[in-house]
């Protein structure tokens, strides 16, 4: 199944013409022509069945047929991670998150951090790109870079399971994720910076309710810890 996005189109749209970028991709890569029928998501959890009615490179435009929605996951997860100095590791980690199953992603500035700089747009693509190829109706929203103090300083929400997995030795209350995890619960993970987060940042989140995890046995990136923690959400609500 091809899958397009337009975060635009809505229940009451009988037609909609594409950009540029969007409309040559439909029409000269693929080579679709009028009379070709594809899906197309808004990003909202509904997918759409457009009919190509002039297959024009600068402007496809397609007539809307009929409508699904996609079941939203038992689960909100929000992912909490620290930019990787390498940015194509962060990429990877967008990508890869998005086709498990997640609903939220901060990048989080740490006193650690050797990247402090992000390139929303960029990653925005991405998400994109990993929402149309897993197929999926569901676009996880990428929020503003923050720095972990801020970040800690902005939580209200007391309903959710919260944890930060950290490499410092916490004998007395580190855990493992599998055990503390919860199926249909809301959850949230701080993963940190290459150089993991300072010992003031994880007592901050200690005091604000974060739970003390470890993802096993090995000493993680950061962009394979979040994948780990992801599919372990992913995996307790199967």
């Amino acid at each position: 199944m091809q899958l397009f996005y337009n975060p635009t189109i809505s229940s009451s749209d009988k037609e909609i013409s594409f950009d540029k970028e969007e409309s040559r991709h439909i029409v000269k890569v693929l080579r679709m022509k009028e009379g070709d029928i594809f899906k197309i998501t808004n990003g909202k959890g509904v997918f759409f069945d457009a009919e190509i009615i002039n297959a024009n490179p600068k402007g496809c435009t397609v007539n809307i047929l009929s409508e699904e929605k996609q079941a939203q996951l038992p689960y909100q997860l929000h992912l909490i991670v620290a930019p990787t100095k390498l940015n194509d590791r962060y990429e990877w980690f967008l990508e890869k998150a998005t086709e498990i199953g997640v609903t939220e992603i901060t990048p989080v500035i740490c006193h650690h951090s050797e990247r402090k700089v992000i390139k929303p747009e960029r990653y925005e693509k991405i998400l994109q790109s990993a929402m149309k190829q897993s197929l999926k109706a569901y676009l996880p929203t990428l929020n503003e870079a923050i720095s972990f103090k801020d970040f800690i300083d902005s939580q209200t929400t007391s309903d959710e399971l919260k944890c930060i997995a950290h490499c410092e030795d916490d004998p007395t209350s580190k855990k493992s994720l599998k055990s503390v995890l919860v199926p249909n619960k809301n959850t949230s993970i701080l993963i940190g910076p290459e150089g993991d987060f300072s010992p003031e940042e994880i007592e901050m989140a200690k005091n604000a309710g974060y739970i003390p995890v470890a993802l096993g046995e090995s000493r993680l990136r950061t962009e394979t810890a979040a994948i780990v923690a992801c599919h372990s959400v992913a995996f307790i609500n199967e």
